[in-house]
């Protein structure tokens, strides 16, 4: 999706693909292994800046390519904290960052006296490679995670689990900034995200009743983040809204997110684009709005006969008013095949044509 971004901009874009028949293939330079080091290092000889698609890419890696001369945006230190969710939480706290309660728990017995202290209940998590729900449970005892325990020992040591407290919430919500080398920083409006099994389904942009010190809150937390940990690049920043009207740090992602899709269609700067224009430290886009509701829904799965083409018609016939974006992905349930963005004036006239559209590539 950086492909019409760089087209506009009279950026060449290079790609490393992870294997062949991905998504990133219109633009795949080469097919490699983004976990060695050589691979990578051969690959950024003939590229002026490296950034990701995700934050998985080993520290060694990263580090390579710094100490070749290489710029990686962002760095191995901010994509250090993004990779490791018990450091994440550390360093946030540092910030003084509003954070869910939380503890490293090493035991079975630590996780039960943490329980035992937040009402009988805990969100565990596996501090590396979680999303879409995956990496994350609810739990009344540790025994529910016994072979998390278990696996998680390195060099014969015991690991640790990040075990927080389960947050009463209100919704979700995301902000996104977009941070680059020489310290600009701008912010599209603060969303609201859906999520349905632990996957973002739906994305409302601006978030209902969030104009004023909501939005000003989420704004503050996410510049702070992006200054603190010193990211270049789009960073999302998820968060909870509680019941008891805190604004709670839930997840990062320092780079492009679900939750910024919609901003493809309904911003005048998408995050795609700004993202490359913060990499490369040319000035950042603005980050207003075409109109007053945008609504991005994920389509999920896919159709369970045929693809996302054989659909594509009478979707587009029957909903004119509405951007589809497909990612060239086979079905499979529960994965992000696509999405579309509606925009308009009237939020339920929005929030139905997005639904309706999404649903004609479903089933």
């Amino acid at each position: 999706m950086m492909i019409p971004a760089a087209i506009e901009l009279g950026v060449e874009l290079r790609v490393l693909a992870e294997t062949e028949g991905m998504s990133a293939a219109l633009a795949a330079d080469r097919v490699g292994d983004y976990t060695d080091a050589s691979t990578v290092l051969e690959f950024a000889r003939d590229v002026d800046v490296i950034t990701f698609d995700h934050e998985h890419v080993p520290q060694d890696v990263l580090r390579a390519l710094v100490d070749a001369g290489v710029p990686v945006r962002p760095g191995p230190g901010a994509l250090a904290i993004a990779q490791d969710k018990l450091r994440m939480r550390e360093r946030l706290s540092e910030l003084g960052l509003p954070v869910p309660d939380w503890a490293r728990v090493e035991t079975p017995a630590e996780l039960d006296e943490f329980i035992a202290a937040h009402g009988g209940v805990a969100v565990v998590k596996t501090p590396r490679g979680g999303y879409d729900g995956k990496g994350v449970r609810v739990v009344r005892s540790a025994g529910e995670v016994g072979e998390w325990f278990a696996t998680i020992a390195e060099d014969g040591q015991p690991g640790a689990l990040l075990a927080e407290e389960l947050v009463e919430f209100r919704r979700e919500l995301a902000q996104l900034v977009a941070r680059r080398p020489s310290g600009e920083i701008v912010a599209w409006p603060l969303v609201e995200t859906v999520q349905v099994g632990g996957v973002c389904s739906e994305v409302i942009a601006p978030a209902p009743k969030s104009a004023g010190r909501l939005a000003d809150r989420a704004g503050d937390i996410a510049f702070a983040v992006a200054e603190g940990l010193e990211v270049t690049g789009v960073l999302a920043v998820e968060l909870f809204e509680t019941v008891d009207d805190r604004v709670l740090i839930n997840e990062l992602a320092m780079r492009p997110h679900n939750s910024g899709h919609w901003s493809m269609d309904g911003a005048t700067t998408g995050q795609f684009e700004q993202h490359l224009r913060a990499v490369l430290d040319l000035p950042l886009g603005g980050t207003g709005t075409h109109a007053p509701w945008a609504v991005m829904v994920n389509i999920l799965g896919g159709p369970e006969e045929g693809t996302l083409a054989d659909r594509t018609p009478a979707a587009l016939a029957g909903h004119p008013t509405v951007k589809l974006h497909a990612y060239g992905k086979s079905p499979r349930p529960g994965r992000k095949v696509g999405h579309v963005t509606a925009i308009g004036a009237d939020l339920d006239d929005v929030v139905y044509e997005a639904r309706a559209a999404a649903a004609e590539f479903q089933g």
